[in-house]
């Protein structure tokens, strides 16, 4: 299954270290109660415009502009942080701020149907757009998202934001954090979950403001930001024939999202030659949180690029430049060092300790459409889905991979840590396979989960052939519990999955994160082509051979429900809604 995700930038933590110090960070939310709070202080937030004037590329051959106009909103005195979640798929998304009343950290509850869901808070930004006549041509709005990484505003600010890097949109998502820290701003650009506008070439003049209920509700000041808009008209045809095809495949950067916001940077594009499909090839869902992830080949769905695609733009022009902050590049645009796994297999007695464990937690599938295997296979229907396994904690599952000379398979351990991070156990957990297939080319651990097709009686009509899996922290599931640590490692398959030659691999499931897998490719989607029309149910079940040592094996399984119909050839699949959640 073909998987690609940028690398995330993280300084580096040793396994079973970074919960601990996500504890840290979290410890006043979590340790809030909820309760209203008259005089609490809350965060200073401003809204302002990095630039008075900016240009806009309008490309004839796919028309439109996006509106990423610079416009940003500030904290100052506090943080702001904002804690939303849902106690099942039963209950509405609700959401709380934390504010500070004596030093200390308190809950106030926000007014119902503040958030829908955890994608940011919707029709933040006002936006209109006036032309050289005054005329009005555009008004829009647009949603926020806190976490969109961007970078400080002042040189005693702190050195890097704790919360996370975006929104998480995985439709079963169950907590989630947002922040802008103080003394940073985070643009009020909605990126790739926004669609362009269609302006003609020449000048315009465009103000941004915040929408009445949140400046009431933040005590932000009426100050709507003015900027002047040069909208250009350019062609990829000219562009190429002027100077060449390297300017050409700028260009094409450039339109993919304003400098890679629509298409994952050459750095990003897996561990081998062909790896990576373009979006055209291998579409995905919108299912990113866990980082600005790019998520090409990630599943059925339309494509998701990062929320913030201006954080990249540097990146792009100059992936040599050194990680830290520097001038253009923030924590949004940095890359992390691979997770390492030990240099040698354990000695010694294995043993599992009494310490805290990792929870494994199936989410219900998704994404569920019927396809014809790319018609790679004529005459075969398959159902293809994604699916995620998440980690509720409180601690990380750690698993190496050690491969003795000359075999085929590593022998996998998983590794047990104390509260202080020190490794104080492991146990044998099964094996880890080379994947040689184009699209995998990486290590898989084994019987990490299982995907079944049940019939309405529950009992099993097929199996898919999918159940190896690099892991890799694709999507935020829950941040709000205990220990969830905010920047997991490895959000790209590149720092965890290995080379053929590897003789050691580490992966890393974090506290908070999940794994999307979808199955999207013949022999691990399901083959429906025999299967007869009626009522289904997909079985999404971590460890299901129990090899791994949890917090507890009685979640393990998610179902969700469909039905299939049509003819051979042109079968469909209806989804119905699960609880609140109506999305397929």
């Amino acid at each position: 299954m073909t998987r690609t995700r940028n690398i995330r930038p993280r300084r580096p933590l040793l396994a079973g270290t970074t919960a601990v110090a996500a504890m840290a960070v979290t410890a006043g939310l979590v340790a809030a109660t909820a309760e209203p709070a008259k005089a609490a202080a809350g965060p200073k937030l401003s809204l302002i415009a990095a630039t008075t004037s900016i240009t806009l590329t309008s490309w004839k051959e796919e028309p439109g502009v996006y509106l990423d106009l610079g416009t940003y909103l500030t904290a100052e005195g506090t943080p702001l942080e904002l804690k939303v979640t849902r106690k099942s798929y039963k209950d509405p998304v609700t959401i709380t701020q934390t504010v500070y009343e004596g030093g200390k950290a308190k809950a106030k509850v926000l007014p119902k149907g503040t958030v829908k869901d955890f994608s940011g808070l919707r029709d933040f930004a006002e936006i209109t757009v006036t032309d050289k006549a005054g005329k009005k041509v555009l008004s829009r709005s647009e949603d926020f998202c806190p976490n969109n990484a961007s970078g400080r505003v002042r040189p005693d600010a702190p050195a890097t934001s704790k919360y996370p890097e975006s929104c998480p949109t995985n439709p079963f998502t169950l907590g989630s954090v947002w922040g802008v820290e103080k003394g940073w701003a985070a643009n009020t650009y909605a990126g790739s979950y926004t669609e362009p506008v269609m302006l003609a070439a020449g000048t315009y003049t465009a103000k941004v403001g915040v929408a009445k209920k949140y400046r009431d509700l933040f005590g932000i000041t009426n100050k709507p930001a003015t900027i002047k808009v040069t909208v250009q008209e350019r062609s990829y045809e000219d562009e190429q024939s002027a100077t060449g095809p390297a300017s050409r495949s700028s260009a094409s950067g450039e339109h993919a999202g304003h400098g890679a916001a629509h298409q994952a940077p050459t750095a990003h594009t897996g561990h081998g030659s062909g790896h990576a499909p373009t979006p055209a090839q291998a579409a995905a869902p919108v299912t990113s949180g866990a980082g600005p992830s790019y998520n090409v080949g990630h599943g059925p769905l339309k494509a998701a690029p990062p929320t913030l695609p201006w954080a990249l733009k540097k990146q792009q022009a100059a992936r040599s430049m050194r990680v830290g902050d520097t001038g253009g590049q923030t924590d949004g645009s940095r890359k992390a060092p691979a997770l390492q796994p030990l240099s040698k297999r354990p000695a010694g007695k294995p043993s599992v300790p009494d310490v805290p464990k990792p929870d494994l937690r199936s989410l219900p599938a998704y994404g569920i459409v019927v396809s014809d295997g790319e018609k790679d296979i004529p005459g075969k229907d398959y159902l293809a889905f994604s699916a995620n396994v998440w980690n509720a904690g409180p601690a990380q599952l750690v698993v190496d991979g050690f491969r003795s000379p000359g075999k085929a398979k590593m022998d996998a351990y998983q590794y047990f840590y104390d509260a202080k991070g020190k490794q104080v156990g492991y146990t044998p957990t099964g094996t880890m396979e080379w994947d040689p297939r184009p699209g995998h080319m990486h290590w898989h651990f084994t019987d990490f989960a299982s995907y079944r097709l049940l019939k309405a009686n529950k009992k099993e009509a097929v199996r898919s052939g999918k159940e190896a899996f690099c892991l890799a922290n694709t999507d935020a599931i829950d941040y709000t519990v205990k220990n969830a640590n905010w920047h997991p490692f490895n959000t790209d398959l590149s720092t965890a999955c290995g080379a053929e030659n590897s003789i050691s691999v580490r992966e890393v499931l974090d506290v908070g994160s999940g794994d999307t897998y979808s199955q999207d490719l013949p022999g691990q989607s399901f083959d429906i082509t025999d299967v007869p029309n009626g009522t289904y149910y997909i079985q999404v079940l971590a460890n299901p051979e129990k090899r791994l040592k949890e917090t507890s094996v009685d979640n393990n399984s998610a179902l969700r429900k469909i039905v299939l119909g049509g003819k051979p050839g042109k079968r469909t699949v209806t989804v119905p809604a699960h609880d609140l959640v109506n999305k397929n």
